[in-house]
């Protein structure tokens, strides 16, 4: 209700106004936070033997324990956890476990816009690109060359951008590449003139993807967008301190699961009114790279999100450590639950969080988490320097995630999302370590000390608490 005195609007009823007005157009249409609780355990009532996927189409029973008995052999101390998240993967969803992958671990920009460009270079049919921020600074000037020079030998190339990710682009960046063949797709545009079905909705609903796929046979995803604020070390620098640069991570995938991301961005482009694709170019057969079992999910706010499911399951079945890193964290109860109970059953939970981020709010919303936390034993870390973008998990050494999902309420339920879950103790081992040497450049959280952290930094939080659903 407004409070009009002297038939003037107070400040306070205006900006509380205003405050009502943001929430209802913010929510309205978006989607929600599934139970997960409930479904895991429903879940958990038919677990069925897991369905693999190979190079030549679906995998026979015996084959499948054949591959997680060559997997357990590789394991310092054999036991049946693979095994265990193995089933309840499968039992999530049908979303198939491939087989036959080669999955490298790229630690920030300076390692992944060197193997993306490399990529690129090579390609010979098809690129395909979906990004949330492309821009037209320098990074983005030597992606769209590298596309362009591509295009003009011939290969295929097609570009999915979010209009708000990328509203900071100028319109003749996008004109460049459309004049060199290269087809253009707007994420939900936010004029009613572009869109091809507008609505309020749709204002909220964002393309939070980054994907970039080549020939069908190799491709590359994780926190990292096309944008200058990753451009320290790409010469081969090394900055002297964290503070100098973005910490991110993606990944290369290579093998039959680049079909799976195929998919999805086919399905965007399709949804979006993209051009008619010849599927049977995109989808070429590709043979075995590695040994890597690989699953690759994708959520959409009208659907569960599936990543938030996925990783809730990991973590109750959890029996090692879970180790987490994340940009922008604001945990609903769920999850927040999930964290605690493996915490008090004796499992290592650790969290690499930021100190300061590029949505300050998120950074107070995030602390106003830690006193429960950390009285169930959770260990939390803060990152000392500029911002820590990545989005990774790994948990009792054979369960690895990486992707673009966070765990705050945007990213859950208003987001395009993408996540690899890498199953097996090889990948496991590669995440374990990246997050202990992160670790080193990082601030453990001590309960005492936190106790007497100043009122004002508690007000901030508790408000940044009550505003999390807009986080």
């Amino acid at each position: 209700m407004l409070i009009v005195l002297g038939g003037k609007l107070t400040l306070t009823s205006f900006t509380a106004f205003l405050l009502w007005l943001l929430v209802t157009v913010l929510l309205a249409g978006c989607g929600t936070i599934p139970n997960a609780e409930q479904l895991i355990k429903e879940k958990a009532l038919h677990l069925v033997h897991p369905r693999f996927v190979g190079p030549h189409g679906s995998l026979t029973r015996e084959q499948g324990r054949k591959i997680i008995a060559q997997i357990q052999r590789h394991q310092q101390t054999p036991t049946d956890i693979l095994q265990r998240h193995i089933g309840f993967e499968q039992a999530i969803s049908d979303v198939p476990l491939v087989v036959g992958n080669k999955v490298t671990l790229l630690k920030n920009a300076s390692a992944a816009y060197p193997a993306m460009l490399n990529a690129i270079h090579n390609a010979h049919d098809t690129i395909n690109l979906e990004m949330y921020i492309l821009s037209d600074g320098k990074v983005g000037q030597m992606f769209a060359d590298a596309l362009i020079e591509r295009s003009r030998h011939g290969v295929k190339v097609n570009v999915i951008y979010d209009s708000v990710g990328s509203l900071d682009t100028s319109a003749s960046f996008f004109d460049k590449l459309s004049s060199n063949g290269i087809a253009l797709v707007a994420f939900n545009p936010l004029s009613p003139f572009e869109a091809r079905h507008w609505s309020l909705s749709k204002l909220t609903h964002r393309d939070h993807r980054k994907l970039l796929i080549i020939d069908g046979r190799i491709a590359f995803t994780g926190g990292i967008n096309i944008s200058d604020v990753y451009a320290s070390g790409l010469r081969g620098e090394k900055p002297s301190t964290p503070s100098a640069y973005w910490r991110d991570t993606d990944i290369e995938v290579e093998g039959p699961a680049v079909a799976e991301f195929q998919k999805l961005f086919m399905s965007n482009w399709s949804q979006e009114g993209g051009i008619v694709l010849d599927r049977r170019r995109y989808f070429p057969p590709v043979p075995a790279q590695g040994r890597q079992i690989v699953r690759v999910i994708g959520s959409v706010p009208q659907q569960s999100p599936l990543i938030y499911v996925d990783l809730i399951s990991a973590l109750v079945n959890s029996e090692t450590n879970v180790y987490i890193t994340d940009a922008y964290f604001a945990p609903d109860r769920q999850m927040r639950h999930a964290i605690r109970d493996a915490a008090r059953r004796g499992v290592d939970v650790r969290l690499l969080l930021p100190s300061q981020s590029d949505e300050p709010l998120i950074v107070s919303a995030q602390r106003a988490h830690y006193r429960e936390l950390l009285q169930a034993g959770v260990k939390i870390y803060e990152w000392r320097g500029k911002m820590l973008h990545a989005k990774t998990a790994t948990i009792d050494g054979v369960w690895s995630t990486v992707g673009t999902s966070n765990l705050d309420w945007w990213s859950i339920a208003r987001d395009n999302e993408v996540n690899v879950v890498v199953l097996g103790h090889e990948f496991g081992d590669e995440m374990n370590l990246m997050f202990k040497n992160d670790l080193e450049d990082s601030e453990p959280i001590q309960l005492e000390q936190w106790e007497r952290r100043p009122l004002l930094e508690r007000l901030r939080e508790d408000f940044a608490r009550l505003v999390e659903p807009l986080l």
